[in-house]
């Protein structure tokens, strides 16, 4: 509990579980991902997905590349400032964990 209230004082954007969701299965599975495939895996419509993809691109934590070889797939790739905000996240819920001992 420490940890999100200290995440939502620091400032950073608020993410819905949704938006987390999102940014953890792109971060931590192997891709690529695709907006139909991400669909898939929360059990949600692929409008959803691109709703939740708008917000994170906007905070430049993910970003959209089409697929070269079929024009219709867009892949839902990682950015350096996406990666830095997981990394921060995680090390508060590391610094919690270590401080409630």
């Amino acid at each position: 509990m420490r940890a999100l209230v200290s995440y939502v004082r620091s400032g950073e954007p608020d993410l819905t579980n949704r938006q987390m969701a999102l940014m953890l299965i792109t971060y931590i599975t192997p891709g690529p991902h695709t907006v139909r495939g991400l669909a898939q895996q929360l059990n949600v419509s692929k409008p959803v997905i691109t709703r939740a993809l708008n917000t994170l691109g906007s905070l430049g934590y993910l970003r959209r590349e089409r697929d070269d070889s079929d024009r219709r797939n867009i892949f839902v790739a990682k950015t350096e400032q996406g990666a830095a905000f997981l990394d921060t996240f995680g090390k508060s819920l590391d610094f919690d964990k270590a401080g409630s001992r």
